[in-house]
C-alpha cells in the first residue's frame, strides 16, 4: 500500500491537504479525525490548515504539532535543550585565546561570527548524527595546513558530544525523535500519523519520516513533488556532489533511505496543478547539469508554450526601484481586482521598497517576516547606547542619541528636552565640537537658561559611559540596561520612558532578559567586544508590529511559497547571489570533505531554494522580475531564469520565442507604468534664472579682500550672505579636513612669528617652530593622525618658512585693516597673513598656502587677493605701518614640497587693478545690477553654499541671468 504521496508544485499544499485528508476520513465517526496527529514544518503552515479547518464547518480538528516541538516533549532522563545564546557566548570565550594567540588566524573583530559558525556546524553534526570522531578520521593529506587549525577547533566541540546532560537543541531533539522511533516500533499508534510539508533536508527529519513511512498509520505528504521528472533523470540524481543543487535532489535521497522508486509515490488527490503545461516547461528545464543535453531530444515534446505561458510575466526592470514600483503597481491592481497576491522574495531590501512604494496608496501588505530588531525603535536606541561605551563622545554620536525618539521619553520631559538638544547642536555646529565632553557641556550650559539639571544628568551619562574597562558580561549588560532606561527616562524621571512598551519594545526587553540570563556563560569583555555581541543579538531576532495590513496582499520568504495559495504570485529579485543566495564560506570544511563526514553540502540551500521556487512558480498567474543592474553593476539572472529562457528561445516551434516575447511584453507594460508613475501630471515650467537687484541701501557697503573673488565669480553668494544675512550651517561632524588644516597651519606660523627669537641658530629656530605647533596641535586638533601628518608638514616646511623671514622685521601679522574707497562710499578689508618691514623701509606681503596658490591664469580672472592686499598697504590700511611702498607680495607654500611663489603681475598694473576693482564694487553697489547666480564659475561642477537658494538645477548654466527687483513693496 502507498504510504507516500505527492502534490505537485503550485498546488495550495495546505488546501489540498485538508481536503484529501477529509477524503480519506469520509464515512468515519467524527470523532476519528480528533485522533489524527499531523506534523507540520512551520507555525505558519499550523495557522493555515487550523484557518481551513475552521472554514469547513462545525467539526473536530486533527492534532497538529510542529516537527521542531518534538524536542520539547519530557522524556525521563533527558534534560532540556541548553539555550542557543548560551552555547555561543561559551564558544566565544574559548574561541578567543585562540585568536589572540593566534593573530593570523583571524581578526579579533570575527570573535562572535566564529562562535557562530562553530556553533552552526555543531547543531549540524548533531542533527545529522555525524560524530567529531568522523570528522578527525577524514584522510586530508591535501590540507594538511588549514585542517590542523580546523582540528584545534573541533577539540572545542568535542565536550559538547561527550556531555548528556547539556543537549544542544539538535541534539536533544534527535534523541527525542529516536525514542519516538522506538516506541513506535514497539507499539505502533493505532491512530493516523501524517508528516506533511516537509522534504526530509535534515538528518532529524529524515529520520521522522522514515519512521512514519513504516507505520501501518503512517503517511508522508510531500510538497512540490515533480511528477514530471522520468524515471531516467531519477536515476542520475544519485551524486550529490553534481545534483545537490537541484529541486527534487532531497526528494531522491528520502527514496533511498525508503528502498522506494518514484512511481511508488502516489497523487494525494486527483487534481491536477494550476498550469501542468508549466511545469513540465520548468521542470525540463531545471534538470541537473549532467542531463541538459536532454532539452533537445525532450524539448519538442512539451505541450504549446504559447498556453503554458499564457499566465507568465518577466518583468527586466532597469533598476531596484523600478523593480519594486513595478512590483507594488502589480499588487494594486490585483487588489482592485480582488483577487489575492504574495510577493516571494529572499531579498528584503526589495520587499521593503515594495512595501514603501505601496505606502503612496495607503496599502500595507502583510509581511510576514517583520523587520530587524536592529532596525526598530529601540534596536537602534540600544545600539546608539553601546556605541558610546568605551569610546570619546562624538558630536554627531551624542546628538544622534539625543535626537532619537526614546530619549528622555517621557511626555512631561520631551518638550525641553528637545529644545536643549537644538540649542546644543547650534552651539556644537558654530564652535565645531568635534567631542561632547563634560567640559564641553559645562561649557555650552553656562550661558543656556534652564540647562543646569539636564546637563548634570547628560555628564553623569556621558562620563560613565566612557569607561573602557574589561568587565565581567553580567555587570556589562547591567550597565548597559542601566545606562539605556536612564536615558530613555531623561532627568528627573524615574523609570524606563518608553523603551520597552509596544511590540519592538517587548522583543528587546525579552532579547536583553535572555543575555540577562546567559550572560554567566559570556566571561569578560570589553566595550568593542560587547558591541559586537549586542549587534548580533539584535540582528537575530525579527519582529512583527501590529498594524492593519491588507489580508489579500502578503509578502512571504521563499519557505512560504509551500504554505498558502494565492492567485498572483510575484517571484522578486531572481538574481544571482539573491535568489539563490550564494553559500556563505565555510571556514572549516571544503564540500569533498563535508561529503566524507556525511554533512550537508553548501549547494543544500540552492537546492531547497529551487524547490521552493519551482512550487512558487507553478501558482496559478505568476510574474518574474528582477533588475538588470543594481547601485555598482550589471547584474546576472538567476540561473533558474537562464535556463527558463534559453529553453524557450531555443524552442520556437513550440512557440517558446514568442512566447518569451509575449512574457516580455506583459512586463515591459508595468515598467512603462512604473517609469511614469514619478513623473508628474503637468509639464513643469522652466524656472528663470534670477539676479536678485536688492535697494541700494542694504547693499554691501564693505567688502573683504577674499570675498571679491567670490563676487567676480558667484554674485548671489554675497547677496545671500551680506544682504539676505544667511550663512551655510557648519558641518557637525568636524573633521580633519582641508579647511581646518589651514586654519591650524596659519595660528602655528603667527604663533610662531610673535615668540620668536630671531638671533637663534637655525636647527634651534625650527626646534622652536615644532615646540609651538606641537602645543597648538595639541589643543586643536584631536586625532593623533592629523596631528603627527600636520606637524611633519610644518617640519619638512621649517627651513623655507624661516628663510622668508631672514634679514626682516614682521610688522603685521594675521591683523585685519580697512581702506575707504575713491569712487564709492565704501570699504576694503583684508587681513594679511604677514607683512614684514624690510631693511629699506618697504613691505613684502605673505599668504601661506598651505594648498596649491593659485596659477597666473586664475590670478589674472578672478585670484585678486595679493594685489589688492598691496593696494591697502600703500593706502595706510594697517595702522602704525602707515603709508609704504610694497617691494612684492608672494605666496608661501607649506606643504611636503614647500616653496615660495611670487605674485605674478603678468601686463598687469597694481593700480589698473584697483581701479577696475573699484569699478566692479561700485557697480555692485548700483540698484540695476543684479547678483547672478554662478556668473562664472571656475568649473560647472563646482558647488555653490547657496546653490539650493538659487534654485540651480531648475534653471541652466548657458540661461542669461534675469535681473528682478526685489526687497520693495
Amino acid at each position: 500500500m502507498t504510504r507516500i504521496f505527492g502534490l505537485p508544485p503550485g498546488a495550495d499544499f495546505a488546501a489540498l491537504l485538508v481536503q484529501g485528508l477529509r477524503q480519506r476520513m469520509a464515512g468515519q465517526p467524527p470523532e476519528a479525525m480528533a485522533r489524527v496527529l499531523l506534523i507540520v514544518n512551520t507555525a505558519r503552515m499550523r495557522r493555515r490548515l487550523t484557518e481551513l479547518f475552521v472554514a469547513a464547518g462545525p467539526g473536530f480538528l486533527p492534532r497538529i504539532r510542529l516537527i521542531t516541538e518534538l524536542a520539547d516533549d519530557p522524556l525521563p532522563g533527558l534534560p532540556p535543550a541548553v539555550p542557543p545564546l548560551r552555547r555561543r557566548l561559551e564558544l566565544a570565550q574559548l574561541i578567543a585565546p585562540m585568536l589572540e594567540a593566534r593573530a593570523l588566524l583571524s581578526p579579533r573583530e570575527t570573535l562572535f561570527d566564529l562562535a557562530d559558525s562553530l556553533a552552526d556546524l555543531v547543531d549540524e553534526m548533531q542533527g545529522e548524527g555525524v560524530s567529531p570522531a568522523v570528522i578527525s578520521g577524514l584522510d586530508v593529506a591535501d590540507h594538511s595546513a588549514h585542517w590542523q587549525r580546523t582540528q584545534e577547533f573541533m577539540a572545542i566541540v568535542a565536550r559538547y558530544f561527550a556531555d548528556p546532560d547539556q543537549p544542544d537543541p539538535q541534539a536533544r531533539q534527535r534523541r527525542v525523535v529516536g525514542a519516538l522511533v522506538e516506541r513506535w516500533q514497539r507499539q505502533p499508534p493505532d491512530h493516523p500519523v501524517i508528516l506533511a510539508g516537509s522534504t526530509g533536508s535534515r538528518g532529524t527529519t529524515a529520520l521522522l519520516m522514515q519512521a512514519v513511512a513504516k507505520l501501518p498509520n503512517g503517511l508522508l505528504v510531500l510538497p512540490g513533488f515533480d511528477f514530471d521528472v522520468p524515471r531516467h533523470v531519477w536515476a542520475v540524481m544519485g551524486d550529490v556532489l553534481t545534483s545537490e543543487d537541484h529541486p527534487q535532489f532531497r526528494y531522491r535521497h528520502l527514496m533511498d533511505l525508503l528502498d522506494i522508486e518514484p512511481d511508488q509515490i502516489g497523487r494525494w488527490l486527483d487534481a491536477e496543478a494550476p498550469s501542468p503545461g508549466r511545469n513540465a516547461l520548468v521542470s525540463l528545464s531545471l534538470r541537473p547539469a549532467p542531463v541538459t543535453d536532454q532539452w533537445l531530444a525532450e524539448g519538442p515534446s512539451l505541450p504549446d508554450l504559447m498556453d503554458a505561458t499564457r499566465d507568465m510575466t518577466l518583468v527586466e526592470a532597469p533598476s531596484p526601484r523600478i523593480e519594486a514600483q513595478a512590483i507594488a503597481l502589480i499588487l494594486r491592481g490585483a487588489l482592485l481586482n480582488g483577487h489575492k497576491a504574495a510577493l516571494i522574495s529572499p531579498d528584503r531590501m526589495l520587499t521593503r521598497q515594495v512595501t514603501a512604494a505601496l505606502d503612496r496608496w495607503g496599502i500595507v501588505p502583510d509581511d510576514s517576516a517583520g523587520r530587524p530588531l536592529a532596525l526598530s525603535a529601540p534596536g537602534r536606541f540600544l545600539r546608539h547606547v553601546v556605541g558610546l561605551i568605551g569610546n570619546k563622545p562624538g558630536a554627531e554620536a551624542v546628538l544622534s542619541l539625543l535626537k532619537h525618539p526614546l530619549t528622555s521619553s517621557s511626555e512631561a520631559l520631551r518638550g525641553t528636552h528637545l529644545r536643549l538638544t537644538r540649542e546644543l547642536e547650534l552651539w556644537a555646529r558654530r564652535k565645531g565640537a568635534a567631542f561632547i565632553d563634560g567640559e564641553t557641556l559645562a561649557r555650552w550650559g553656562a550661558g543656556v537658561e534652564e540647562a543646569g539639571h539636564w546637563v548634570s544628568w547628560l555628564t553623569q551619562l556621558l562620563g560613565e559611559m566612557a569607561d573602557r574597562s574589561v568587565l565581567p558580561l553580567p555587570e556589562r549588560v547591567q550597565k548597559h540596561r542601566n545606562w539605556a532606561e536612564r536615558l530613555a527616562a531623561g532627568p528627573e524621571a524615574e523609570g524606563s520612558g518608553e523603551l520597552w512598551l509596544k511590540e519592538a519594545g517587548e522583543m528587546a526587553a525579552k532579547a536583553f532578559a535572555e543575555l540577562e540570563a546567559e550572560a554567566v556563560h559570556g566571561g569578560e569583555l570589553g566595550p568593542r567586544d560587547y558591541l559586537r555581541l549586542i549587534e548580533n543579538l539584535l540582528n537575530g531576532r525579527e519582529v512583527r508590529e501590529d498594524r492593519p495590513v491588507h489580508g489579500q496582499l502578503m509578502i512571504w520568504g521563499t519557505l512560504e511559497a509551500r504554505v498558502q495559495g494565492a492567485d498572483l504570485v510575484i517571484l522578486g529579485g531572481l538574481n544571482d547571489g539573491i535568489w539563490p543566495q550564494l553559500p556563505p564560506p565555510d571556514p572549516w570544511m571544503n564540500r569533498a570533505m563535508r561529503k566524507a563526514a556525511g554533512l550537508l553540502l553548501p549547494d543544500r540551500k540552492i537546492g531547497l531554494s529551487a524547490h521552493d521556487y519551482q512550487q512558487a512558480i507553478g501558482a496559478p498567474v505568476v510574474v518574474l522580475t528582477r533588475a538588470v543592474r543594481d547601485a555598482e553593476a550589471q547584474t546576472v539572472p538567476s540561473r533558474w531564469v537562464n535556463r527558463l529562457t534559453n529553453l524557450m528561445a531555443g524552442l520556437p516551434e513550440r512557440g517558446g520565442k514568442q512566447a518569451l516575447q509575449d512574457m516580455r511584453a506583459r512586463g515591459q507594460a508595468w515598467l512603462d507604468q512604473a517609469l511614469t508613475l514619478d513623473q508628474p501630471q503637468e509639464a513643469i515650467s522652466r524656472q528663470p534664472r534670477i539676479a536678485p537687484a536688492p535697494p541700494a541701501e542694504v547693499r554691501p557697503r564693505e567688502l573683504s579682500v577674499t570675498d571679491v573673488k567670490t563676487l567676480i565669480r558667484d554674485p548671489y553668494a554675497i547677496y545671500a550672505r551680506e544682504v539676505l544675512k544667511l550663512r551655510p550651517l557648519p558641518a557637525l561632524r568636524r573633521e580633519a579636513d582641508v579647511r581646518l588644516k589651514g586654519e591650524v597651519i596659519h595660528r602655528i606660523l603667527e604663533r610662531y612669528m610673535k615668540e620668536r627669537d630671531p638671533n637663534l641658530a637655525e636647527s634651534d629656530a625650527v626646534a622652536q617652530l615644532l615646540r609651538v605647533a606641537d602645543a597648538v596641535l595639541e589643543s586643536e586638533v584631536p586625532w593623533a593622525t592629523a596631528r603627527q601628518q600636520w606637524r611633519w608638514r610644518i617640519e619638512a616646511s621649517a627651513q623655507v618658512f624661516l628663510a622668508s623671514s631672514l634679514g626682516a622685521v614682521p610688522a603685521v601679522l594675521e591683523k585685519g585693516g580697512k581702506v575707504p574707497l575713491d569712487r564709492v562710499a565704501a570699504h576694503l578689508k583684508g587681513r594679511p597673513d604677514r607683512i614684514d618691514l624690510l631693511p629699506d623701509g618697504r613691505v613684502q606681503i605673505f599668504d601661506y598656502k598651505t594648498g596649491t596658490p593659485p596659477s597666473g591664469p586664475q590670478q589674472k580672472a578672478f585670484d585678486k587677493q595679493l594685489p589688492l592686499l598691496a593696494g591697502m598697504a600703500e593706502r595706510g590700511a594697517f595702522g602704525d605701518l602707515g603709508l609704504v611702498d610694497v617691494a612684492g607680495a608672494e605666496y608661501l607654500v607649506i606643504g611636503p614640497k614647500p616653496y615660495r611663489k611670487e605674485w605674478d603681475l603678468g601686463d598687469e598694473l597694481p593700480d589698473e587693478i584697483w581701479q577696475r576693482f573699484e569699478t566692479l564694487f561700485a557697480t555692485y553697489l548700483g540698484e540695476d545690477q543684479g547678483f547672478a547666480p554662478r556668473r562664472a564659475m571656475e568649473r560647472k561642477g563646482h558647488a555653490s553654499d547657496y546653490d539650493g537658494l538659487s534654485r540651480f538645477g531648475e534653471w541652466d548654466i548657458s540661461d542669461r541671468p534675469s535681473t528682478v527687483k526685489v526687497g520693495r513693496r
